[in-house]
């Protein structure tokens, strides 16, 4: 069951005037000749969540990773949250990633820490050095954040339970919890159920969800489960061939299409 939210702080990212992400003719291309995105556009509205799909080898990944420039574009433009991220200097990038929440497959947690020091790791860019790792070493407010967040994920009675203890959709509610303790403006998911089983994935994926529009927040997620994509956004995305090749309202969406579309890359 998914556990009742706390009432939400106010979102960082809900004065967001015009799209939240733009995205214009993103290239991509390797060395080799491989093009792997290829004049990709869409654009985000504030408050949207929306579905990225596409066959394995469409680009899916490598768009969420140019997006924050883990991987650097060939060229192309993205603006996001009224920044031109192209433009920033490495220092400049590196403060703006701390306002974009990430939820990737693997959650990155330290095994050997607790629930509680781990979400606390999620204001490394507000604090520094030992402060940011371990609960005894940070400050009270933080604490009392890093509880609340995972109250929010319905784990606060895990709090001082070892991470390598919990269950594989437990962790993922903690690196959820991690994100939020960034207090995020926009947040991307690269997949976040897809090292869990059907049900835990469902409610993984409620509970991203439920955060999301309690806080006012986009989301961009990538997703490979039908079901979960059609439950789980406002809007869908599909990627072929390293371009947009579907772009439509969720409520409009045909099943039987999505799924030629998750198996092939076939428009719908």
């Amino acid at each position: 069951m998914n556990a009742p939210l706390l009432p939400a702080r106010t979102a960082t990212g809900s004065t967001q005037v015009g799209p939240v992400l733009r995205v214009t003719r993103l290239h991509k291309a390797y060395a080799d000749g491989r093009t792997i995105l290829d004049g990709v556009d869409f654009a985000l509205a504030p408050g949207q969540s929306t579905a990225l799909i596409g066959a394995n080898g469409s680009g899916k990944s490598t768009l969420l990773k140019c997006l924050i420039r883990l991987t650097e574009p060939t060229s192309g433009g993205i603006e996001m949250l009224g920044q031109d991220i192209r433009a920033l200097s490495p220092a400049a990038l590196r403060r703006f990633r701390a306002q974009v929440g990430i939820v990737w497959q693997k959650h990155n947690l330290v095994p050997r820490l607790s629930a509680l020091s781990n979400v606390i790791h999620g204001v490394q860019s507000r604090l520094s050095g030992p402060r940011a790792w371990f609960q005894s070493l940070a400050p009270a407010e933080v604490r009392a954040e890093a509880m609340a967040c995972l109250s929010r994920v319905g784990l606060a009675d895990r709090a001082e339970a070892r991470v390598d203890s919990l269950s594989g959709g437990q962790q993922q509610r903690i690196a959820i919890a991690r994100m939020l303790m960034q207090r995020p403006a926009f947040i991307l998911a690269d997949e976040p159920d897809a090292s869990l089983d059907p049900q835990t994935g469902e409610e993984v994926m409620s509970l991203l969800l439920n955060l999301v529009r309690a806080d006012g927040l986009s989301l961009l997620v990538i997703s490979h489960r039908l079901e979960h994509t059609l439950a789980f956004s406002d809007r869908i995305l599909g990627l072929q061939s390293g371009r947009i090749a579907l772009d439509l309202p969720t409520a409009r969406a045909d099943a039987e299409g999505l799924r030629r579309f998750f198996d092939h890359g076939t428009p719908a």
